[in-house]
């Protein structure tokens, strides 16, 4: 009898998971081959194989620009956050033991905020810079790369901090003994450690830059668009053609980054 439940529960698992992987990656699924297809809708008849939605999407100058600006907003915040990120896990993790849990949690909120209020947040702080300063124009694209930088640093502190508690403590303690200074130290001997982590961190706050919308719409405004709000216009009716072939795209450059990025972290983890 137990032998009996014991496989009774192995089966029910398997169709769980096997109903989670369907219901996850069949849209996807669907999406990726209706890209290479002259179908109007993503579901009815596939019609001709071809590679006209590709063609038909790098033809398309509202997209590229909406692509230029989503790339530099991600590259630039995602690089922002993870030195910012890092510095700020370093500074954390040294700091006395009463003062470090209320600075982890003050560091957290953006993450356990609803994301329309931190949006709504930059959107009145840029009410109220505008009151006092005057804007130049095309300041909404930097302007997105703070609001990015702010809310993607949490996540490179979440992967860093971690790995800081993994260290040795007697190396940097033997780097300064031996005559470097701390800055040579941090330098020489903690961030070579910590590398695997912050390229950790730099895809996690490249990933999520890529996919924001709410705070991008919002703040954005009608002078900048990305692919994330030029995919929403796209999909208020049905889904256009070429939003198929971009949405290909992005799950390929995507999953790129994340295989490179495991790759380098376990070569790392090998080297040590």
């Amino acid at each position: 009898m137990k032998k009996f439940s014991s496989a009774l529960w192995l089966i029910v698992r398997w169709i769980v998971l096997i109903i989670v992987l369907i219901a996850v990656y069949l849209p996807l699924i669907m999406i990726i081959a209706y890209s290479f297809s002259t179908a109007r809708d993503v579901g009815g008849e596939f019609g001709t194989p071809t590679f006209a939605l590709y063609a038909q999407l790098f033809n398309n100058e509202k997209l590229l620009s909406a692509t230029y600006n989503t790339l530099i907003i991600g590259l630039v915040s995602a690089f922002l956050a993870t030195v910012l990120g890092t510095t700020a896990s370093v500074g954390i993790h040294y700091m006395r033991q009463k003062v470090k849990p209320i600075v982890e949690a003050s560091s957290q909120i953006t993450v356990v905020n609803a994301e329309i209020v931190t949006a709504m947040g930059f959107f009145l702080l840029m009410l109220i810079i505008r009151e006092v300063v005057t804007i130049p124009e095309g300041f909404s694209l930097i302007w997105l790369i703070i609001a990015h930088t702010v809310i993607t640093m949490p996540y490179v502190m979440l992967t860093v901090s971690p790995r800081l508690k993994q260290l040795n403590p007697n190396l940097l303690e033997a780097s300064m003994d031996l005559g470097a200074g701390p800055m040579r130290s941090l330098f020489t001997v903690m961030l070579p450690q910590l590398f695997g982590a912050m390229i950790s961190g730099f895809a996690l706050a490249f990933t999520l830059s890529l996919d924001d919308f709410v705070i991008t719409k919002i703040n954005a405004g009608s002078e900048i668009e990305t692919i994330s709000t030029y995919v929403y216009s796209g999909i208020r009716h049905t889904l256009k053609e070429d939003i198929r072939a971009l949405s290909t795209i992005i799950f390929v450059l995507v999953l790129a980054i994340l295989i490179v990025t495991n790759v380098i972290k376990n070569k790392k983890e090998k080297q040590r």
